[in-house]
């Protein structure tokens, strides 16, 4: 909880000293052409995996160095990463750990500044201003959550808000699966500060971790139809376009 507060307000002192607008969950990584105009705004970059040849997942010079929010951060490095994520990579014979749990919720600043088709974004509000979040308030909106080690890839978290508004069980699903290290549970940081674990109760939400190597995309929807955890989140990430 204490590596969510530091990096929530990190994350709002940020806001304050940029007029009130919000770094981007991810870069746009679906337009090549604009992922370098807009990286720099972007809360974190790189796309994490187990492939021992890609940096991002051990080296922190490569994107969390770069980060805006790394000056407002005392330059800590352990509050990017939950100290219950044991994942670790064999870098040349050491074993280094994998550098950062946490996700930022994709509806704040989205991708570059734009929402995209997945997971019906496109239906529902995209935060880019801190004043944005005024609907329904900064302290019911999540900015940081711990993602699972086999799931973690860009930056963001996206909560998928199919079957919200209209409330439709039998059509909820996961893209981005949070994690639950801590006794079925998941650390949460909020616009506001605050930060909490939250229990699930569902059993599909805290499913065993897969092999090192294996990873899900965060592309294609994992179905879980009547999953009684996924609204929680849903109601901590947006709300309908008005």
């Amino acid at each position: 909880m204490n590596n969510h507060r530091q990096l929530a307000i990190a994350w709002r002192m940020y806001t304050e000293d940029n007029l009130d607008r919000l770094l981007y969950a991810s870069a746009d990584v679906y337009n090549l052409r604009t992922y370098h105009v807009t990286w720099d705004a972007t809360w974190c970059t790189g796309k994490m995996d187990f492939n021992t040849g890609n940096p991002s997942n051990w080296d922190p010079s490569v994107d969390i160095y770069k980060s805006p929010m790394w000056p407002y951060c005392g330059k800590n490095l352990s509050i990017w990463r939950c100290p219950a994520d044991r994942s670790s990579l064999n870098i040349g014979g050491q074993m280094k750990p994998r550098i950062r749990t946490m996700a930022m919720n994709a509806y704040l600043g989205g991708f570059g500044g734009l929402a995209i088709t997945t997971g019906n974004m496109p239906a529902y509000t995209l935060y880019r201003k801190y004043s944005d979040l005024n609907r329904p308030g900064p302290g019911q909106i999540f900015v940081f959550v711990d993602e699972r080690e086999d799931a973690i890839n860009w930056g963001n978290a996206i909560v998928d808000m199919t079957g919200y508004s209209p409330n439709i069980p039998a059509a909820r699903q996961f893209l981005d699966i949070p994690a639950s290290y801590h006794g079925s549970s998941g650390g949460f940081s909020f616009a506001d500060g605050h930060s909490e674990i939250h229990r699930w109760i569902d059993g599909s939400t805290c499913k065993p971790i897969r092999p090192d190597g294996v990873i899900f995309d965060g592309q294609t929807p994992i179905p879980s139809p009547g999953n009684r955890d996924i609204p929680w989140m849903q109601d901590k990430t947006t709300r309908p376009k008005q």
